[in-house]
C-alpha cells in the first residue's frame, strides 16, 4: 500500500512538471516583451505568461513547483527564500532598530536606511557577519571588531538578530521541495527589453544539512533590505550559483533554444 502511494505521489509530481515544461515550450520559446524594465522584469512576466499573480507567499509559486527566473548573463546569486528573523529572542526587536544602529543616510530625508550583504568568515562595513551556532540551532548575524585577530578571525562586539536553523530548513523543504531554475536570453530594442527561455535546471529535494554547511562557508548569504522607500523590509538568503547544485544535487536540465 504504501509502495503504491509513492508511486503515485512521485507519477504526480511528474505529471505537474511535464505540464509545466511544456507551459514553457509553448509561451515562451519565441520572443516575448519584458513588461518592466528592472531587475525583477524577467521573473514577473515568466509568472504572467503562466497564470501567476504576483504575491508574497511563502509556497511555491505553480502546483508545487518554485519558479526562479534570471538573465542567462547575470553573474547573480540564486535567491532561495525571505524570512524574518525570531525577534522573540533577538537582541534588535525590528527593521527600524536595526537601521538606527547600523544604517546610513541614502536620501534628504532623514530616515536610515540598509541595503547590505551579510555572509560567515568576514564582517562587512557595517561590521556584521553570520555565525552559524550548531549547539544552540541558531543562525546569529552579529557586530564584529573591525581588526583581524592574527588568526584571520574577528571578535564578536555584540548581538544584532537571530534565526532558529530549525525554521530555515522548513523554509527550504517548503520553498524547494521541487523548482525550475529559468535562464532566459534577453535583448533590448528601442529601449524595451525582450527575451526567450534559454534553459531550465530542474532540481528536487534539497539536502538540509549542506545548507548550513555552505552557510558556514559563506556561500548562502542574507542581504538586509531595511526602511526601502518602497516598503517591506526584507530578509533574503541567496546562494552562489556554483554551490548550487550541492545544494541540490538531484537535478534534471531542459534545452529550450540553443
Amino acid at each position: 500500500m504504501l509502495k503504491d502511494l509513492v508511486k503515485d505521489m512521485s507519477q504526480m509530481a511528474s505529471s505537474v512538471s511535464q505540464e509545466l515544461l511544456g507551459l514553457i515550450k509553448e509561451r515562451m520559446s519565441d520572443w516575448l516583451p519584458s513588461e518592466v524594465m528592472a531587475d525583477t522584469g524577467i521573473g514577473r512576466t515568466v509568472e504572467s505568461c503562466l497564470g501567476i499573480s504576483m504575491n508574497s507567499d511563502k509556497n511555491p509559486d505553480y502546483k508545487g513547483i518554485e519558479l526562479k527566473s534570471k538573465r542567462a548573463e547575470a553573474k547573480v546569486r540564486n535567491t532561495l527564500f525571505t524570512q524574518t528573523p525570531n525577534w522573540q529572542i533577538s537582541k534588535l526587536k525590528s527593521a527600524k532598530e536595526i537601521c538606527a544602529k547600523y544604517g546610513y543616510y541614502q536620501y534628504d530625508d532623514g530616515v536610515k536606511r540598509m541595503h547590505v550583504t551579510l555572509k560567515s568568515l568576514c564582517p562587512n562595513p557595517q561590521h556584521l557577519a553570520l555565525n552559524v551556532n550548531m549547539l544552540s540551532d541558531l543562525l546569529e548575524a552579529n557586530e564584529y571588531s573591525p581588526i583581524e585577530n592574527e588568526d584571520g578571525s574577528y571578535k564578536k562586539v555584540d548581538d544584532v538578530v537571530v534565526w532558529q536553523l530549525m525554521t530555515l530548513h522548513q523554509r527550504l523543504l517548503t520553498k524547494h521541495r521541487e523548482t525550475f531554475w529559468i535562464d532566459v536570453e534577453n535583448k533590448v530594442e528601442q529601449n524595451k527589453e525582450f527575451f526567450r527561455v534559454k534553459d531550465i535546471v530542474h532540481t528536487k529535494n534539497p539536502i538540509v544539512n549542506q545548507f548550513d554547511i555552505l552557510m558556514e562557508q559563506g556561500h548562502i548569504s542574507v542581504d538586509f533590505l531595511l526602511c526601502r522607500r518602497t516598503g517591506g523590509d526584507t530578509y533574503s538568503f541567496k546562494i552562489d550559483a556554483k554551490s548550487r547544485p550541492l545544494l541540490f544535487p538531484q537535478s534534471e536540465t531542459y534545452i529550450i533554444n540553443q
